[in-house]
């Protein structure tokens, strides 16, 4: 049984808890490896912290897989990071099932190669009547991409009649994302030193709290998850107001 490194209230866990997993290429560096295998070394990563959070009871998990901006990266690595997605996704299905983890995906996985399609599909299928964690992968994904979509769509239902501008309001938005079936984050994690969003969830991070560490990835762990789960309950969120 895995132990609690930091004094947690398990009565204040956070209800979704979304990760920017950083640092794989630079992991790999470090160790004179090539990037490729900083992610397949990271994928065990992803192992481990599903399991912590679901024994912790964490409701959501969003990992932030592969982002719009990713397909800018030499093709050997993209390939390599779709291969991993099918592999993770093969390997650890069944696991995944079992522990009653329910699969989720935010962002345009239609422009994803077919074969990860085919097994995200699969995944969905499989675990949707799932009432563990919900691990929502982002794949393709990018907040402001995202957010043109639900303008453009909005747009349209005004356009047509079927709504009047006086009628946007933040639940309308909201319902337009590809995360309208999940919670906000109530803490999101950056691996790897950066302290920036990379695109990632801005509409819904409005009033989450934030977790940077210099780990990468790969070396994120147990007790990193709780480290930032120690210091999230420590924190005295307002939400703008006054107590």
């Amino acid at each position: 049984m895995k132990q609690n490194y930091y004094d947690i209230d398990i009565e204040k866990i956070p209800n979704h808890i979304a990760i920017i997993m950083d640092g794989n290429g630079r992991w790999a560096k470090s160790k004179f490896m090539p990037r490729t295998y900083g992610h397949k070394v990271g994928v065990e990563t992803i192992r481990k912290i599903v399991k912590e959070c679901s024994r912790l009871g964490v409701k959501y998990l969003t990992l932030y897989a592969f982002s719009t901006e990713n397909w800018k990266r030499p093709q050997e690595e993209v390939s390599a990071l779709m291969g991993l997605l099918v592999t993770y996704l093969k390997n650890e299905l069944d696991e995944l099932h079992k522990n009653n983890v329910r699969i989720l995906t935010i962002g345009d996985t239609s422009k994803l190669p077919s074969v990860c399609v085919d097994e995200l599909e699969k995944s969905i299928e499989k675990t949707k009547d799932n009432m563990g964690v919900t691990l929502s992968l982002a794949l393709n994904y990018g907040s402001r991409d995202d957010i043109k979509k639900a303008v453009r769509e909005i747009s349209k239902d005004v356009s047509d009649g079927k709504i009047s501008v006086e009628d946007i309001d933040d639940e309308m938005i909201s319902k337009h994302l590809y995360t309208k079936n999940i919670i906000d984050p109530d803490l999101v994690i950056r691996t790897s030193g950066e302290q920036r969003l990379s695109n990632f969830l801005l509409w819904e991070i409005a009033y989450s709290e934030f977790y940077f560490t210099d780990i990468h990835w790969p070396d994120f762990d147990e007790e990193n998850l709780q480290k930032a789960i120690y210091s999230y309950q420590k924190r005295d969120r307002r939400f703008g107001a006054v107590k």
